[in-house]
């Protein structure tokens, strides 16, 4: 039994940990282009995306990717920046919370899903073979 009157509260390394448990979990094809993005775990969005994406609260936003999609991107137009999965722990700690029925784990593997879904450029079909979050 998890000893919660002592435990401290999951840190970015430990977000950062269950994201790459995730990624691993990929089907084989997507390993290598899952490797060539940037992972990174804040705790929370910035303001010039949430101003982007017209949030005003931080804790509504679980994870964001920052790219140009896999099937968008051109040779002849390189991207001069990296691709990158931002996750946002204190966002992320909420829903954990908030839901109550579900392992920090899996929450965090379906915001990780969901944002490869946007590099990989997946339909929700695709993402449904993958992630069955919504069953």
């Amino acid at each position: 039994m998890q000893d919660w009157k002592n435990a401290e509260a999951p840190d970015a390394a430990l977000i950062e940990e269950l994201a790459r448990e995730a990624i691993a979990g990929l089907p084989p094809e997507f390993a290598g282009p899952a490797a060539q993005v940037v992972l990174r775990v804040e705790d929370f969005a910035g303001e010039e995306f949430l101003d982007e994406l017209e949030i005003d609260d931080p804790l509504e936003l679980t994870g964001l990717y920052d790219g140009v999609p896999m099937t968008e991107k051109s040779a002849t137009e390189p991207q001069h920046f990296p691709d990158t999965v931002w996750l946002f722990r204190r966002a992320i700690l909420d829903e954990w919370s908030s839901r109550g029925n579900v392992t920090l784990g899996a929450l965090v593997g379906h915001v990780v899903i969901h944002e490869f879904a946007h590099h990989f450029g997946w339909s929700d079909d695709d993402i449904a073979v993958i992630d069955r979050w919504w069953e």
